[in-house]
């Protein structure tokens, strides 16, 4: 089978290269410039991958290069995903994208009987977080009679931290920007409700990471809040970083930094958010071979099986791959955006629109990821 993958960025790459390594299908990358390519996917260029240079903006274009695939997996900036998502119904493929805004996946809900009619799954919010840990908390409140608590925290951190952020960009400066500026959806006492980001620190220690910090951020539960409102007692997302972060993030955030309207500097109008990204952007990005990166996850369900209180956990330590130059961010997000597409491809997920936790086979999902070497560790603790 042909499959196509939007974006030639760091996710969408990465995304291609598993599905080169990992599956027979011929792979099509597109993007508005694809002619620098990262070295691990080289030498697939001219046999099962071909690059296409196409505008996200351009509909026909778009069109065009979904004529025939199987499956389209788009590592497209979030923005772009209800119109691609379109075009992959109306051209008759599976589509499946990283997500990561939660009001877009529920447009994206609408496009359901569309998706249905024309035989074809619509999977949104398919990376890390969200996608990963909401198919680990499924899986875990699946397991469950009664479940009443479930907590997601993941974060994509530097192995070799470096002050005052001790923070590097493992994927766009302006998605965490993002996830830091918009309010996060939990569950408290049975009702969902949007609490600040940043907000609500706490500690824990991470076995191979040390002490870290979790704090609330937008998008990672995906459409969880919804669907277990009146369920669930208590459900919430909270993003890792080395202790200290959240603070210096919420009082440049509070005084305006990461603001949207222009302000006037000398004459000039200037986005405060463009200015911090353009300054701040280039000390934050690091040669992954001599700043390597990590990703630590825990997920967490709580609840009584069969009368026995159980804690039901699922950690994962990624770590940058030196072999491949495939970081550990990339691994976990773009491996996983290329698992769903090729099990929407394989004919495993039900025609419609479906978040992770609703459509994805956990356990084969699970095995998927431990064959690239990324292992989810579980435990069951019974109290």
């Amino acid at each position: 089978m042909r499959m196509l993958v939007l974006g030639a960025g760091l996710q969408g790459s990465a995304c291609a290269y598993d599905l080169l390594a990992h599956t027979e299908h011929d792979v099509v990358l597109a993007d508005l410039n694809v002619d620098n390519l990262p070295a691990f996917l080289q030498p697939y260029i001219g046999g099962r991958l071909t690059p296409v240079a196409v505008d996200a903006n351009d509909r026909t274009g778009i069109r065009r290069v979904m004529e025939g695939v199987s499956a389209t997996m788009s590592a497209f900036p979030y923005y772009f995903n209800l119109g691609m998502s379109v075009a992959a119904v109306e051209a008759g493929s599976h589509f499946c994208d990283l997500g990561g805004n939660t009001d877009i996946v529920l447009e994206q809900k609408a496009v359901a009987p569309r998706a249905a009619a024309a035989g074809v799954s619509v999977i949104p919010d398919c990376g890390l977080a969200p996608g990963m840990v909401n198919i680990l908390a499924e899986h875990g409140i699946r397991q469950l009679d009664v479940v009443r608590k479930v907590t997601i925290k993941v974060g994509g951190l530097p192995q070799k931290p470096q002050p005052p952020l001790n923070y590097q960009v493992v994927y766009s400066l302006e998605g965490v920007l993002d996830y830091y500026t918009t309010l996060s959806w939990v569950v408290r006492d049975g009702k969902q409700m949007q609490v600040k980001a940043l907000s609500e620190i706490e500690e824990l220690e991470f076995p191979g990471a040390g002490t870290l910090e979790a704090f609330h951020t937008a998008g990672g539960l995906s459409t969880m809040a919804q669907r277990y409102e009146g369920k669930i007692p208590t459900m919430e997302y909270k993003t890792l970083r080395y202790p200290g972060h959240a603070k210096m993030m919420e009082a440049m955030r509070d005084i305006g930094l990461f603001g949207l309207e222009p302000v006037n500097v000398k004459g000039v109008p200037v986005v405060p958010r463009d200015l911090f990204i353009a300054t701040v952007g280039p000390t934050l990005r690091k040669d992954y071979r001599e700043s390597p990166d990590l990703v630590a996850l825990r997920v967490e369900v709580e609840g009584t099986d069969k009368g026995d209180e159980v804690l039901l956990r699922f950690d994962l330590l990624d770590r940058y791959d030196a072999d491949t130059g495939i970081t550990a961010m990339m691994r976990t997000t773009g491996y996983s955006l290329a698992i769903t597409g090729a099990l929407q491809a394989a004919g495993k997920i039900k025609p419609g629109v479906w978040t992770p936790d609703e459509a994805m086979p956990a356990r084969e999902y699970i095995a998927a990821l431990a064959e690239r070497g990324v292992v989810i560790q579980e435990s069951r603790l019974v109290r």
